[in-house]
């Protein structure tokens, strides 16, 4: 996995949209909210939102840490892109999308299923 395989990845699914915050992070965002952060610069990791249950386990792994200043919601920063396969990234990159787009409004999460967004 690499930033443009993220981004395709992420821009795939429906009413995704991007932004750079921060100066230099590349932000990916579902109805207005964030689900998935990577810098721009340098070899930074990739944050993500998981599920509670897994939060303890991914946040002790090898090469994954509680993402600063997001742990309190159960995002994890995994430092290096080759921590996890091609079809893992998949899995948690998607949950974390379906996980923020769990707490939008109905009539949001219908605007994006109809492609409205």
């Amino acid at each position: 996995m690499n930033i443009e395989s993220l981004r395709e990845l992420c821009l795939a699914l429906p009413g995704v949209t991007e932004d750079v915050n921060w100066g230099a992070d590349l932000c990916f965002l579902v109805g207005g909210k964030m689900f998935c952060v990577t810098g721009l610069e340098g070899d930074s990791g990739v944050s993500f939102k998981v599920k509670e249950e897994e939060f303890e386990e991914l946040s002790v792994s090898p090469a994954i840490i509680p993402a600063p200043y997001m742990a309190r919601n159960k995002w994890v920063y995994v430092q290096q892109w080759d921590r996890f396969s091609e079809q893992e990234w998949a899995y948690y990159v998607k949950q974390s999308y379906e996980l923020k787009k769990a707490t939008l409004t109905k009539k949001v999460q219908k605007a994006i299923a109809e492609g409205q967004v």
